[in-house]
């Protein structure tokens, strides 16, 4: 029986994996079994690969609270990618992309070892951290800027293992991105 659901598991982790356009907000639009989903509720979750050693060695003891089991990312190899423009895709939401009805509430998990964001912007662009910007650019969109000095920046900030609940979208296209990690994109769509 445990290879059966060994397997089940594996199954439901790559199909999770794969998935890059969800629709929810109604009692049809769910997976009827799948923890979290309830009518009026859609769930993102926050993705990322710190490697704990080499963060924490930066950024203080208990930062990085990854634990991914056999793959992470050290951070100069984070910070290279972004530099190039070729940031890492480990660090992500997913779904990218979510059809909602009015008046769902859309609950973003850190399931990362970091914290993020989860910043409406109008347009996509650099976050607050120039060494994760494409060329290490200072410039910074409207919305991430002054990082967690900004109490409206600081309001949609996720820790590892928490959650953000955003309530009362209106109709139309919402886009979300990571202030820390500009490259962390994905857009609501609210019917």
């Amino acid at each position: 029986m445990t290879k059966v659901a060994a397997l089940f598991l594996l199954a439901g982790c790559g199909i999770l994996a794969g998935a890059t356009h969800a629709r929810a907000g109604g009692p049809s639009d769910h997976f009827p079994n799948f923890p979290g989903n309830s009518p009026g509720i859609a769930q993102v979750v926050a993705l990322d690969e710190c490697d704990p050693t080499t963060f924490n060695a930066a950024e203080g003891p208990e930062f990085c609270k990854n634990i991914a089991l056999g793959y992470s990312t050290t951070l100069a190899n984070l910070l290279a990618g972004a530099e190039a423009g070729t940031p890492d895709p480990g660090w992500d939401f997913e779904p990218d992309t979510l059809v909602i009805n009015q008046g769902t509430t859309v609950v973003v998990v850190d399931q990362g070892g970091e914290p993020h964001t989860f910043t409406e912007v109008k347009a996509f662009g650099n976050g607050f951290l120039p060494p994760l910007n494409p060329g290490s650019a200072a410039s910074v969109i409207p919305e991430c800027a002054g990082g967690f000095g900004s109490v409206a920046v600081a309001k949609t900030r996720i820790l590892q293992g928490s959650q953000l609940n955003i309530t009362g979208l209106s109709k139309g296209k919402h886009l979300f991105q990571c202030c820390i990690h500009p490259w962390m994109r994905m857009e609501v769509d609210v019917q």
